[in-house]
């Protein structure tokens, strides 16, 4: 069995309570306290409760003395054992690991960034005269505790908010909160959720069933999209102060100091190598596509740079790249946290366009208007918001083997019940299948904790229909690794690819050698992740090591190597007259299954159109939009 794939217990909902430390003294002046409890709404900016708190604060007569903003690291999303007071405690909760495959739900990459975006958030909050509580366990059980807590040393907690998300353990937060501010007699407010581009008050429908299951017929219904978006919301300078006393984090959990050092708790259990026996290690000279930190400060930074770079106006003729940093924004990873919104970037963009500012004077496209690079990313935007609709609309089945479509038509493989099945999945995660591209993007992806979306759409087809694995194994790897993970862009995402989900055009397949010529013409990204293939010249053999002759392989020491010798996937392809990008090519699916031969048809997976592959007989009509770059990449 593979130390991933284990039976967990997953009920959260008897664990007991935590016991907080003995409350302080009581205030002299019985503070009246409003509490913020933060999940994915990580900003200052563009943010309607800071902005109403620093309003109602500013009146003569506010009802609340004290402001305490608080982030809880989830205990049945993030493992948080890596915070207790010492070795010899024991955690009280499950191990943070997923439903299927037992992988831990979030990796070091992720952690890492989640971390930086709190403490950025704590800092900018101190700058307002306030600050930020960090807490870990269940949102219910934390709330209830503190509220009691506060109750005994005289003070008022005249109210609990909390920003709307979709979900089902989001909601279940949600009702648990309410309901311990319910029994505490305390008002609860559930806001709605601005991160997005538009906002939920203007879709024009109230009854989540009515969206749309194609992507098309929503995005007419909101059009046109530079109108769309409400007007971005500026920082508070000034915030209420903390309360006098706030209650210890209980036993036996023990909150860090540092940025850092909450940084190495959440990597502390962690194994480092995901139970790999042979995990990908660093190839000598490779760099990173998404070497940033989160936070606030760094998502805004990023915005700028993308406009005065340019990069923004030339993101619909290069979103499709692998290296570098400017080939696509990036910017889902401060998305996916609430770090910035969607109608920020839209904010700057506007900017841009009508030459209201100096930022980006000078680049080609300032004062002239919408162009097809930003118009691009306003497209890439809407699909963020359609994703987390259809969670909305179809709740749980979100996590069904059967999808959005409830398919029980695919015969999946499941490796907990197959030694073989187990092995090839090993392999895929290690990035030795055999196949190029999609040994390059699982490396990088382990390593970096981010790998484009062309190589998204790639290994969630191979995986699925090369492999006919369950699609959920990959959605959860995938949330594992991401840094810009969010719930309903990645498992509706990968329902998509997978058959199960909202795609009007079913059995896509991607042909990874035939987007290899495409997209990575020279083998340069492959040869950056994978360095068994570095001193190769010729394209065919890096994208398809397996037809490396004995000469070859005897002279590049890779004799008797398994993913060279016996790729789990013999995908042939034949390089037409135009091969490259954009260039036509045939070719035929390898022995167990289909790779979808293709002449210029009309392609799509991880959310993309591109030049993918299409069975034989589809028609080219009805082709359907692109779908977002921005999603998670």
């Amino acid at each position: 069995m593979f130390p991933f794939l284990v039976t967990l217990p997953r009920s959260f909902a008897n664990c007991p309570p935590l016991l907080f430390a003995s409350p302080s003294s009581p205030s002299p002046m019985s503070p009246r306290i409003l509490i913020y409890l933060l999940r994915r709404d990580l900003r200052l900016a563009d943010n309607p409760i800071f902005t109403e708190v620093s309003k109602t604060f500013q009146q003569s007569q506010h009802p609340y003395t004290h402001f305490l903003p608080i982030y809880i690291f989830a205990a049945q999303q993030i493992e948080v054992s890596g915070f207790l007071t010492s070795d010899g405690e024991r955690s009280p909760f499950p191990e943070a690991r997923s439903n299927v495959a037992g992988f831990w739900r979030c990796g070091h990459h992720r952690a890492k960034f989640l971390a930086e975006s709190v403490w950025d958030l704590k800092r900018s909050l101190q700058n307002t005269g306030s600050g930020l509580e960090i807490q870990v366990g269940l949102a219910g059980q934390v709330i209830q505790e503190l509220l009691n807590a506060f109750k005994k040393e005289n003070a008022q907690v005249v109210a609990v908010w909390m920003t709307d998300e979709e979900g089902v353990e989001e909601k279940r937060e949600e009702r648990d909160v309410k309901e311990a501010a319910e029994r505490a007699g305390t008002e609860f407010k559930l806001w709605t959720d601005e991160k997005y581009y538009i906002d939920d008050r203007d879709i024009p429908f109230r009854n989540p069933r009515d969206l749309p299951d194609i992507f098309t017929s929503y995005r007419k219904q909101v059009e046109p999209l530079r109108e769309a978006p409400r007007r971005v919301l500026p920082p508070p300078s000034k915030l209420p102060p903390l309360p006098p006393s706030i209650p210890s984090q209980p036993h036996p959990f023990t909150i860090p100091t540092t940025v850092e050092d909450t940084i190495a708790k959440l990597h502390k259990p962690l194994d480092p190598n995901l139970g790999l026996s042979n995990p990908p290690t660093w190839p000598p000279k490779a760099i990173s596509a998404h070497p940033f930190h989160g936070g606030e400060a760094a998502g805004l930074q990023r915005i700028r740079h993308l406009v005065t770079s340019g990069s923004m106006t030339t993101y619909k003729d290069t979103r499709n790249g692998m290296l570098g940093l400017d080939f696509s924004t990036k910017l889902s990873a401060w998305l996916a946290l609430g770090c910035i919104t969607a109608r920020q970037i839209h904010g700057y963009l506007l900017n841009f366009e009508d030459g209201k500012t100096d930022l980006g004077k000078g680049v080609h496209g300032y004062g002239n208007g919408e162009n097809k690079g930003t118009a691009a990313v306003r497209f890439e935007l809407l699909w963020r918001d359609y994703f987390r609709l259809t969670t909305r609309k179809f709740g749980p089945q979100l996590f069904r083997i059967s999808g959005f479509k409830n398919d029980t038509s695919t015969s999946w493989e499941y490796p907990q019940k197959d030694k073989e099945s187990q092995r090839r999945l090993t392999r895929f995660l290690e990035g030795t299948t055999g196949t190029g591209l999609i040994d390059g993007s699982m490396r990088e992806l382990f390593l970096t904790g981010y790998t484009s979306n062309r190589c998204r759409q790639n290994v969630a087809s191979f995986l699925t229909k090369h492999m006919f694995m369950d699609w959920r194994i990959g959605a959860e790897y995938y949330e594992s690794l991401l840094i810009d993970y969010d719930l309903s862009s990645n498992y509706a995402n990968w329902q998509y690819v997978g058959g199960v989900g909202n795609d009007p055009r079913e059995a896509r397949v991607f042909n990874p050698v035939k987007q290899s010529y495409d997209y990575d013409m020279h083998g340069d990204y492959i040869k950056n992740w994978v360095v068994e293939l570095r001193a190769l010249d010729d394209p065919q053999i890096i994208f398809q090591p397996w037809k490396m002759t004995d000469e070859k392989k005897a002279e590049l020491k890779l004799e008797g190597v398994e993913w060279i010798e016996q790729p789990l996937k013999k995908i042939e392809f034949h390089v037409g007259r135009n091969a490259g990008r954009g260039g036509r090519g045939g070719g035929k699916g390898g022995k167990g299954g289909k790779a979808g031969g293709s002449r210029g048809g009309l392609g799509g997976g991880y959310h993309g159109r591109g030049r993918g592959e299409k069975p034989r007989g589809q028609s080219r009509k009805g082709g359907v939009d692109r779908a977002n770059d921005l999603i998670d990449d």
